[in-house]
This record gives C-alpha cells, structure tokens and sequence, in this order.
C-alpha cells in the first residue's frame, strides 16, 4: 500500500544514515596517529585528522620535527646551533660561522689580508674564506714565514763529483788540461778551476743532480780565468727535472718566454739570482746564451728540503757554544798542550793548525756530543775531515745516537730495515759529506759515534734542523740580546762568521773572510728593497 512504500523509504534512509555514522567512526575507531597521536574524525572530504605530540609532524605524526635548524639557514658551511626559549632570546637558533667568514647567516665573506699574515714581504690575496700569501725568494709557507736558502753544496762538496755532468768539456794546453763539470764549484781555486764547454758546443749546458727532489730558491755564478785572461758567461737560462728526462725553463712570467739571468760581468765576483717562484727538482741545468771568451763557470744552489726544515743549527755559526760540545776523549799532537784536538774545535769548515775533533783512541768507543739545549727537530748532519801537520784524517762510517736527558740514548735505526743505521762519512779531509735523515727526529742530545776512519778520529760537523716552536725555520733567536744585524745564518754558512755579534751564550770577534762577506753580499741583494 501506498502508506506501507513510505514506511520503507523513511526505514532505508534512517539505515543509510546509520551507516554513514559508522563508515565514519571507522577512521578512528582504529588509531592512524602515530608515535601517541589523537585522532579525531574530519569533516567534509578530510575524514579525520591527528594532533601530534611535541616534537612531531605529519599527517599521521609519523615525522619527526626538525626546528629552524632544518634546512640549514646558515651559509658557506655555517653551523647552526638552537637557542634555549628565554625571555631575553628572541631567535630560535644563531649560526656558528667558520674562519674566513660572519654575519647572522655567515653570508660575508671577512677579508683575511686585514691583518697581514703574510710575513718578509709576502703579498696577500684574500680568498673565499681564507687568504694565500705569494712569497718572495727565498720564503716560503702559508705565511711565508720559512726561509730556504742554504748553500746545497757545490762550494762545500756535499754535492759529489758524480752528481755532476755536461753536454761538452774544454782541453787545454795540448789536452792536459780538462775543465770538466766537477770543477764548477763557487770559488774553486788552482790553475784549473772551473768547468768550460767545448768551443764546438752550441748549445753547452751543466748539471747537477741533487739525488731527490729538493725545493731551490736560487743560484750563485762565478767565472774564472784561463792564461791570466777573464771567461765567464753574461747571460744564461736554468731548466729543472724531477726525473732527468723532461726538462722545463724557468719562465719570465710577464713575457712567457724562456727566462735569460744577468750573469756575471768578470771573473771573480758572484752574482746572485733568486728563482721567483721557487723551482721544485731534482735536477736542474745552467744553458749559457752569451759568454766572454768561453762559457766558463763555477756556481752554488741555494735552497732546502722540501720540509724547509734544513736550517744549520749552529756549529759552524757559533750559536752552539764551546761548552755544549763535549767528547769522550781528546788528542794532542805530540802530548803538547797548544796542540790539542779539543771538541769545541769540530766546527764545520773551521781554520788554523787545530782545526777539528780527533778522538785520544781510535776505536768505536769514542763519541762526539751536541747539546742544543732545548728539544730541536734534526733532519741531517754535514761531516768534514782535516789534517794534522799534512796528515789527511777523516770518519770513514758513524752511527748518529740522540737523547732527550743526555742519559738515556736512541741509537738511529734505518726506517726500511729497523737496524742500526751506518752512515757512509768522508773520504778525503776537507769535502762535506751530507747525509739526511729519512726519519728526523726530535731530541736535544745528539752523539756522533765513529764506526770507521782513515789515520785519526777527526771530525767537523754540523747538524741541520729547525726549532718547529719557531715556525718551522732555523733555531730560535738568543734570547739574551738581540742578534747584530750582520750576523746572519746564510752568511756564516757561506764562511763568514760573525764580529761582535752574539751567537746566545758568548760574543764572537773573529774576523769575516773577504770571499764570504762577497759571497754574502751577492746572496743579498736582490732581497734588498
């Protein structure tokens, strides 16, 4: 009947909305929030949402809140660090900014040079949060604050005849005479004395290979004479190598072009040039382009191992004193007491009729010791021989010892083999012989302890090293008095030695030798402003 179809319309919708009712209820009747989230039924097309508990987000609370650290609002690496809710506080976090930079957000970029790290004349570039100084020879470093330049031994002989070769050698005097590579060193004396190439040479050049990769800061010339008359070259290039194959010039950086070095203008002065920037080798070449008569030449390097820790510490310069030298025992020639070996006297290069070490004993219970006085970085040692009234003396072979007490003693060991290591020493009394240390050590004793020799113990030394407390170049500066401006490191090692001056214990008043104060002069000038 028409009253019972109204009856199930109204029965059929009351039903429908019942449904409704549930299907909805079933949203949170089964809890989609997580990590404790309340769920409460939506409206409209949302059909229900969650209120996350602190330190979470999401539709369903499953995020965790990351805060105003997330993203990262700071710049260029800039930490962000959250801020405790205080009433005085009115940022959620600050940014904590790395060197070179500030800001809120460490956007700026700080200007570094402001300061002037860069030492000795070092010009500063200021980069995206750091600075770079470009160093003038002979500096180098991140504030130009280490210096290389130390002979490398052509004058001295640490450089050995066999290191040395040449495109070409001049015979003279019907082929008796030969002016071979080996005599190119600064200052050379005797009637042949330098090298010279061969007048059918056109393009001469002499090497020296130093026998690892070394870091050179510049370059002594000198020329010579032949029959009383001046030859020496006016003009030359220098090439390097790390393997003695590829060769590359030193550039002239505002022409790009081959590099030509002023040479000398006579025989016997030095003229110095510095390599700007240094030359990173193992071998380097000298190419003369003109020369006065015959490409005749003698010549030092300067420079330092690549570490730049190869500062002489002392001996030769007297900033070790006499009485930081000790020795187990000492010799008098004929038991006359002016005649005595004393161990202060094994000073590198050291002149006059007792001139060095000599042990009382020849055997290997005798030792040599060097007090620094503080803990010092040693990185290798220069050995020299002498004579004794023409007698030729020299340590054929030692063994290096160091100590932190002067009691308890490290005897240095090969670092490939871990055995004592043994040293190849001299073999003539007046040559250096220069033998680095693959592993330096830090110690304030060292011993040299004699292994074999030729007649007599005999020994001048040197050590070299730095005091890293000092930034990594030579020894401290005395701190009693301030040095005298003429004493200087480089020219003590080029056989000067200080007048007046004070070496940190005594002053020195021996008299600077005419070819050193040159050869000194020749070094500096071009530092000179």
């Amino acid at each position: 009947t028409k009253a019972a179809r109204e009856w199930q319309t109204l029965l059929l919708l009351a039903l429908g909305l019942t449904l409704l009712v549930v299907v909805a209820g079933d949203f949170c009747d089964v809890n989609h929030c997580q990590n404790g989230g309340t769920c409460l039924t939506g409206i409209n097309e949302t059909p229900f949402f969650c209120i996350c508990p602190e330190g979470f987000v999401g539709i369903n609370c499953n995020e965790t809140e990351k805060g105003p650290c997330h993203p990262n609002p700071c710049h260029n690496n800039g930490e962000c660090q959250l801020v405790p809710n205080r009433g005085d506080v009115f940022t959620d976090y600050i940014c904590k900014c790395p060197t070179g930079y500030d800001g809120v957000h460490c956007q700026n970029n700080k200007n570094e040079c402001f300061s002037e790290p860069c030492k000795n004349g070092g010009t500063c570039l200021d980069m995206d949060g750091d600075y770079a100084c470009k160093c003038p020879s002979p500096f180098f470093g991140k504030t130009c604050n280490t210096r290389c330049a130390i002979p490398l031994g052509m004058e001295g002989g640490a450089i050995s005849d066999a290191q040395l070769s040449a495109s070409s050698v001049y015979y003279g005097f019907l082929g008796l005479q030969r002016w071979g590579p080996e005599l190119a060193r600064l200052n050379n004396h005797g009637i042949v004395n330098a090298w010279t190439s061969s007048n059918y040479d056109k393009s001469p050049w002499i090497q020296a290979n130093l026998m690892r990769k070394m870091r050179l800061s510049g370059i002594i010339t000198q020329g010579a004479r032949r029959v009383g008359k001046a030859e020496y070259v006016r003009a030359y290039k220098v090439a390097y190598s790390l393997d003695g194959h590829e060769f590359t010039f030193c550039k002239d950086e505002k022409h790009n072009t081959d590099k030509i070095f002023q040479g000398n203008v006579d025989y016997g002065t030095m003229q110095t040039n510095m390599f700007d920037p240094p030359i990173t080798a193992q071998f380097i070449r000298v190419y003369p382009v003109v020369c006065r008569r015959a490409c005749t030449l003698r010549f030092e390097l300067i420079g330092c191992e690549m570490n730049g820790c190869s500062e002489p510490l002392g001996m030769k310069s007297r900033l070790i004193s006499d009485q930081q030298i000790t020795a187990s025992s000492v010799f008098k020639t004929w038991g006359i007491d002016a005649f005595t070996w004393y161990p202060h006297y094994a000073r590198l290069d050291k002149m006059g009729k007792t001139n060095a070490w000599t042990a009382l004993h020849n055997d290997q219970s005798e030792w040599l010791q060097i007090d620094l006085r503080d803990q010092k970085k040693v990185t290798g040692i220069i050995t020299q021989g002498a004579r004794d009234f023409g007698h030729i003396q020299y340590v054929a072979a030692y063994k290096v010892a160091y100590s932190d007490n002067g009691t308890s003693w490290t005897v240095y060991r090969d670092s490939q083999t871990n055995s004592t290591k043994i040293f190849h020493g001299n073999s003539d009394n007046y040559s250096h012989k220069k033998n680095v240390f693959d592993a330096p050590f830090r110690a304030r004793f060292v011993r040299v302890l004699p292994v074999a020799w030729h007649n007599r113990i005999t020994l001048r030394v040197e050590l070299l090293g730095c005091d890293e407390t000092a930034g990594g170049g030579g020894g401290k500066t005395a701190q009693k008095q301030t040095p005298d401006p003429s004493c200087n490191l480089i020219l003590l090692f080029l056989g000067c030695q200080c007048w007046s001056c004070w070496d940190g214990q005594q002053e020195s008043s021996e008299p600077v030798p005419a070819s050193g104060m040159a050869a000194w002069k020749a070094l500096v000038a071009p530092l000179s402003p």
